[in-house]
């Protein structure tokens, strides 16, 4: 072999090697259907991680994040957006993971956070054309809550219950079927309300107006400031979410009422995450944090809602991090963070 020869066999290499040291990851994700901050959250995800030549992400869409979880617990799914509750009840083995027994711990000590939002909170709304004015009037009703076994089930239900005093299936008809059957039901009269976590503006509330106007009613005060409310802030996952009318983004006379007795929505929220498993490398994570961190004002203006779901909102109460919440930030997050200038709480800390 000449030295011509060679030299340019030598050159071939190092390209190759230097090509591969610099290859997009590819990852898998998981998330909910169109419509919501968890799947605005990860196809944002997608397209920047891209865009930056961190990973190329395949992304499921219609996921059910009890299923998500348990995959990123596994390492068959590489990221996921998931409620917080869902670390804790896989931890505990509880609701469902009750299959999972001692099991849960083991594969809930795998979870590690990214980044928090949370997904809008519990509200009732309706078609006005229900007549339907406050949470006890729901006695009666058949009432869509959520996907068969989510968190979001677990929540509704505990939010009516906390409302209004009524239990589904004896009080209420409850009604269950997949996020993608939703937008469906909204419009097809087959449900007489609605109780799922709503985004401000919510383009669910939004694609109920195709069948009429929409009336959405709060949590009334007296009721979420009482103590009994005011203990669910402490379980693992949920937020108090405060908003006023005019900064829930539908605007007056526009076919959506608010019925709150001080013009203020309150319900309880839903902490997120987008969650990996901690064997992925630290500087993958670092690095999909702080392009995420350089795109926050890019994510906001993503849809009318994400401003108004805590983006890069840190704090634990704020987050649903801490307490009895056994999710941790991945320690690449952690670095990211930190090294843009925010404060990870300590009890978020590995």
């Amino acid at each position: 072999m000449n030295t011509l020869t060679k030299g340019f066999v030598a050159l071939c290499t190092a390209a190759t090697l230097a090509s591969s040291a610099f290859a997009q990851a590819n990852l898998t994700a998981e998330t909910s259907s169109p419509g919501n901050s968890p799947h605005a959250s990860i196809l944002h995800m997608a397209q920047i991680a891209s865009g930056a030549g961190i990973a190329n992400l395949q992304v499921q869409e219609g996921q059910t994040a009890t299923n998500s979880v348990v995959n990123i617990a596994e390492g068959r799914t590489d990221i996921a957006s998931v409620p917080l509750i869902l670390a804790f009840l896989l931890e505990q083995g509880r609701g469902p993971f009750a299959s999972q027994g001692e099991n849960g711990a083991a594969l809930a000590a795998n979870l590690r956070a990214l980044y928090p939002y949370n997904a809008g909170a519990y509200g009732l709304f309706a078609l006005e054309s229900e007549g339907i004015g406050s949470w006890a009037e729901l006695k009666g009703k058949n009432v869509w809550n959520g996907p068969p076994r989510g968190a979001a089930l677990v929540n509704a239900r505990q939010a009516i219950y906390l409302a209004a005093g009524l239990k589904d299936g004896e009080d209420y008809t409850g009604h269950q079927a997949n996020w993608g059957q939703l937008p469906t039901l909204l419009v097809d009269g087959s449900m007489d309300a609605f109780v799922v976590p709503m985004t401000f503006p919510s383009p669910r509330v939004t694609t109920m107006q195709a069948a009429g106007n929409v009336v959405m009613v709060s949590t009334p005060k007296d009721v979420f400031e009482s103590d009994a409310y005011q203990k669910i802030f402490k379980a693992p996952g949920n937020v108090p979410i405060v908003v006023k009318w005019e900064d829930m983004g539908y605007g007056d006379g526009k076919g959506i009422r608010l019925i709150s007795e001080d013009g203020v929505f309150r319900g309880m929220g839903t902490a997120f995450a987008d969650m990996v498993n901690k064997d992925m490398p630290f500087d993958t994570a670092k690095a999909l944090v702080a392009e995420y961190i350089a795109q926050i004002d890019a994510l906001k203006a993503k849809t009318a809602y994400m401003p108004n779901v805590n983006v890069a909102v840190l704090d634990a109460e704020a987050s649903g991090f801490c307490g009895v919440n056994p999710l941790k930030y991945h320690p690449g997050a952690v670095a990211a963070w930190e090294e843009a200038g925010y404060t990870v709480p300590d009890c978020a800390k590995e």
